[in-house]
């Protein structure tokens, strides 16, 4: 009798242990099935090379430009400083808002015409006060300086028109409107 109880003893646990082997290989090969799987994509995605993604035109590809900013137009025709007093001057100089000088009166632009056109344009390419600085801004600097002379002129100033930047063709000037003006009389 002791054998035959020993061995139905012998035979519950072989049964129960290969149950957890076999529990113990399914849960091993499963996650490996999937590894292997997404190996497999991976190298069909990349034509199984495994190193086409550094390819030179692969790189290239992927830092290329998406596209371009332009600031401002290159080839714009360059505004008179009627032009540019009109559009961004005479906010403040028209009434002469936060302390600017009026545009036309004299007595308010004369203490500045003495300090010379240098002085002026610096002030309105640098901000002076409460102007805030005009360079860098919708207008050339050239543009600027034509619109400082517009203005000191009209408050009696007789500043000359600034020379046009190299490479640029001479815009048309004020004089020869004063030469129309001039033959009409």
């Amino acid at each position: 009798m002791s054998d035959n109880h020993h061995s139905t003893d012998h035979a519950a646990p072989a049964h129960s242990m290969t149950k957890k082997v076999l529990t113990i290989v399914f849960l091993a090969l499963v996650p490996l099935a999937i590894v292997v799987s997404l190996i497999t994509q991976y190298k069909a995605r990349d034509g199984g090379t495994g190193a086409s993604a550094m390819t030179e035109e692969a790189i290239e590809a992927r830092i290329q430009k998406v596209g371009m900013v332009s600031l401002g137009s290159g080839k714009r025709e360059l505004k008179t400083g009627e032009d540019v007093y009109k559009a961004q001057c005479s906010t403040c100089h028209a009434a002469g808002v936060v302390g600017a000088p009026k545009f036309g009166d004299a007595a308010a632009w004369g203490p500045r015409i003495k300090t010379g056109y240098e002085a002026l344009l610096n002030s309105a390419l640098k901000g002076k006060n409460n102007m805030t600085p005009q360079s860098g801004g919708a207008f050339s600097d050239y543009e600027v300086s034509r619109a400082v002379v517009y203005m000191a002129n009209a408050g009696g100033a007789k500043f000359a028109e600034p020379a046009a930047p190299a490479g640029t063709a001479a815009p048309e000037a004020a004089a020869p409107a004063a030469s129309a003006a001039s033959a009409a009389q």
